[in-house]
């Protein structure tokens, strides 16, 4: 018994410890790891934390439109999709432009996230799954304002927020009540914060979940 105690309690602490590495990990900013270069009709991704390097060849009369870097990820847009990498990658990511969908004006970009913006969609990639996701804009649906940080991103529409976290796959999304109209949206390290008429949100990102404080009445 006092042997199975002693080995419960070694594990707490070594889940404490890795807690604590990880936690000190994602707090921490990030120097510039992952070198996106075009050479000629071939992609580049050059890893310095692994010292390794990432290739890719264009299709048939492709264009690069613009490359960004930040950190640990790295995306490429072209006139025809979007693709992404992070250190560590085993491929290129892509998104491809659907009918009547352009390339986005813009990829917001940040240690180990990116977001970019479509006609139809928010698409976005966490550098640590290595994965691109995307949620759906409904057809009424405006986007009202946009946020990135280190590890956290968040999409603002006049339906409901979406958060995008480094440590968790996916967009999770938190609908807007009836008349809260929006305020203003902010990002940081590892979470983000939605101000509204009615409403302080905020985004974590290790757990991807989202925390509600009222507003007090004037």
């Amino acid at each position: 018994m006092l042997h199975s105690r002693r080995s419960l309690a070694a594990a707490l602490v070594a889940l404490l410890f890795a807690d604590a590495a990880a936690a000190r990990e994602f707090n921490s900013p990030l120097s510039p790891l992952l070198e996106v270069q075009v050479i000629g009709r071939q992609l580049m991704a050059i890893d310095s934390e692994t010292g390794g390097e990432l290739a890719m060849r264009l299709e048939r009369d492709e264009r690069v439109l613009y490359t960004r870097s930040q950190g640990s990820v790295g995306v490429v847009v072209t006139d025809r999709r979007l693709l992404a990498a992070a250190t560590r990658s085993g491929s290129w990511q892509e998104a491809r432009y659907r009918k009547g969908e352009a390339a986005p004006a813009e990829v917001e970009i940040g240690d180990r996230v990116a977001l970019a913006m479509m006609r139809t969609r928010a698409v976005g990639f966490d550098g640590r799954s290595h994965n691109l996701v995307e949620s759906t804009i409904g057809p009424r649906e405006r986007v009202v304002d946009t946020a990135v940080g280190p590890n956290v991103a968040m999409v603002v529409t006049d339906r409901r927020a979406l958060g995008l976290s480094a440590q968790r796959g996916g967009f999770f999304e938190v609908p807007l009540r009836v008349g809260e109209t929006f305020h203003s949206v902010t990002a940081f390290a590892n979470h983000a914060t939605l101000q509204t008429s009615q409403r302080l949100l905020i985004f974590r990102g290790p757990g991807a979940t989202w925390e509600e404080k009222r507003l007090p009445v004037n």
